[in-house]
């Protein structure tokens, strides 16, 4: 598999919370999650409730779309992914990298009791003025 460039993936391992979209029919939702991100599998992880809003639709519905921002009001520094993938519960086998993964960003979430997500990138646009006004780079999954 073929990862996104160095910029794109620095980008992503600098932040640690992303918008994720899901939809049920006709209606969109949004959520905002803690996330690691697992650079070789090109992955985000992050925990959620079974019961939320987000995890039913996904289960119905696994495609999803989600954001992650830079937060500036400074045009020339205006930095954000978009991207789209698949949701889905780790295998077994996945289990012991992901739960590490997460809990090494994130190690108060060993007092949680809330279950393991993936989210598997497919496509990403990055916009980064700091190449150039509207500077867009894109990655696409080449398996897709």
């Amino acid at each position: 598999m073929s990862l996104p460039e160095k910029r794109i993936t620095d980008f992503i391992k600098k932040h640690h919370v992303v918008s994720l979209a899901t939809a049920s029919g006709n209606t969109p939702w949004v959520c905002h999650c803690f996330y690691a991100y697992m650079k070789e599998e090109n992955w985000l992880v992050f925990t959620s409730d079974e019961q939320t809003r987000h995890v039913r639709e996904v289960l119905v519905h696994p495609e999803v779309a989600g954001g992650i921002v830079l937060e500036t009001s400074v045009v020339s520094k205006v930095q954000g992914i978009q991207f789209s993938g698949v949701m889905r519960r780790p295998t077994e086998e996945e289990k012991g990298s992901v739960t590490r993964a997460y809990l090494t960003r994130f190690p108060f979430a060993v007092l949680m009791n809330a279950s393991l997500w993936i989210v598997e990138i497919y496509t990403i646009k990055m916009t980064d003025n700091r190449l150039g006004f509207g500077k867009k780079l894109f990655w696409e999954r080449a398996e897709v």
